[in-house]
C-alpha cells in the first residue's frame, strides 16, 4: 500500500476529536463534503471502516480509536521535525532553544549555562521563558530542544533525567497571620484557603477567583494585596525580598522535583552536551556521584 499523505490524517484527527463532520471541517477550512469525501477515501486506502456514521451521531470505531493514538504522535513528531529545521534554516548560528519556567528551575540556571558553554559541543543558547509547565509542550512541537520542567509532567514522546528536589515556601502577605508562624502545616493552609485548581501552587480563600497573573512579579503582588498565598520554590524564596511579603514555612508541603527533558527522537549533539551540563550540576548540589547512565539522544551519544 502506498504510504499515506499526511494531510487526511490530519482530517482524521479532526473528525475523531470533534466527532461531528460539520464542527470538523470549520476547524480543518474546508467544506463537509470535502471532508467526508476524504475520509472515505482515507478509510479505502487503509481498507478500514475508521467511523460509525449517521445523520445523528459519529462514532469511532475500534480500528479507528487504535489509529488516533499512533497518528497523533507521527503528526506531533513531523510538525516538530518541521519546525526544528525552520528554526535552524533561519538562524545562523543554530541556538539551542531551552523551556524554562522563570524562577522555577530550582536555582539550577545560571550554573548549568556556565557548565554548558564549557562542552565541546555547545552552541549559542535561546531561553524561552514559559508559564506553568508548558515547556513539554514547546519540547513536542519542536519550538524548543530542550526543558528544565517540574516533576510530574506529560513524558508523551520525550525522555528526561532527573536533577533535584528542593523545597517549597508559603508566600504570604507581610500582615497575614500566618507570617509569625515558624512551622506550619498544610492542614494550617487548608483552614482558611482552597487549591485554586487541581495541579497548582496557588490557594485562594474560599469562595474566592484564583486572581490574573502573567509573570512572577505580577504573582507576589497579588500575594502582597491578600488574594492569595502560594508554595513556591525555596531557592525563589531565597533571591526575592519584598517588604510587604513574608516566606512561611510548611513543615510538611511537598517538594518541587526538577527534571531535565527533551524530545525522544532528538539527534542533537548541542541537546546532548545540555543533559551532561545540568545532571552534572544537579549532582554536585545534592553530593550524589554523577551517573554515566545518563540517558542522552542516542546518535549524540555515539558521537559524543
Amino acid at each position: 500500500m502506498n504510504q499515506v499523505e499526511s494531510r487526511p490524517l490530519r482530517y482524521f484527527v479532526a473528525v475523531a476529536e470533534e466527532l461531528n463532520f460539520a464542527r470538523a471541517a470549520e476547524r480543518v477550512g474546508i467544506a463537509p463534503p470535502a471532508l467526508s469525501r476524504a475520509i472515505s477515501g482515507l478509510e479505502a486506502e487503509l481498507g478500514v471502516r475508521l467511523f460509525e456514521r449517521t445523520t445523528r451521531h459519529v462514532v469511532l470505531t475500534e480500528p479507528g480509536a487504535s489509529l488516533l493514538g499512533d497518528v497523533r504522535d507521527a503528526l506531533l513528531a513531523l510538525d516538530a521535525a518541521t519546525n526544528r529545521a525552520r528554526r535552524r534554516a533561519d538562524a545562523a548560528d543554530s541556538p539551542l532553544v531551552l523551556a524554562v519556567k522563570a524562577d522555577v528551575e530550582g536555582g539550577l540556571l545560571e550554573d548549568v549555562l556556565a557548565v554548558y558553554r564549557a562542552e565541546h559541543a555547545a552552541v549559542p543558547v535561546e531561553i524561552a521563558f514559559t508559564g506553568w509547565r508548558e515547556q513539554a509542550g514547546l519540547l513536542r512541537s519542536g519550538d524548543a530542544d530542550v526543558a528544565i520542567v517540574v516533576e510530574p509532567f506529560d513524558t508523551t514522546s520525550l525522555d528526561h533525567e532527573p536533577l533535584m528536589s528542593e523545597s517549597q515556601r508559603l508566600a504570604v502577605p507581610a500582615s497575614h497571620p500566618f507570617a509569625d508562624n515558624p512551622r506550619l502545616r498544610m492542614a494550617d493552609v487548608e483552614s482558611r484557603y482552597v487549591q485554586a485548581g487541581p495541579d497548582t501552587h496557588v490557594y485562594v480563600p474560599r469562595g474566592a477567583q484564583r486572581p490574573h497573573f502573567t509573570d512572577v512579579t505580577q504573582m507576589l503582588r497579588q500575594i502582597e494585596l491578600g488574594h492569595m498565598v502560594s508554595l513556591l520554590p525555596e531557592s525563589l524564596a531565597r533571591r526575592t525580598t519584598r517588604s510587604q511579603l513574608r516566606w512561611c514555612q510548611v513543615v510538611d508541603a511537598p517538594e518541587l522535583s526538577f527534571a531535565v527533558a527533551w524530545p525522544r527522537r532528538s539527534h542533537s549533539l548541542a541537546t546532548a552536551a545540555f543533559v551532561r551540563a545540568a545532571t552534572a550540576v544537579a549532582a554536585e548540589r545534592t553530593g550524589t556521584p554523577a551517573s554515566d547512565g545518563v540517558a542522552v539522544p542516542a546518535d549524540a551519544r555515539m558521537q559524543a
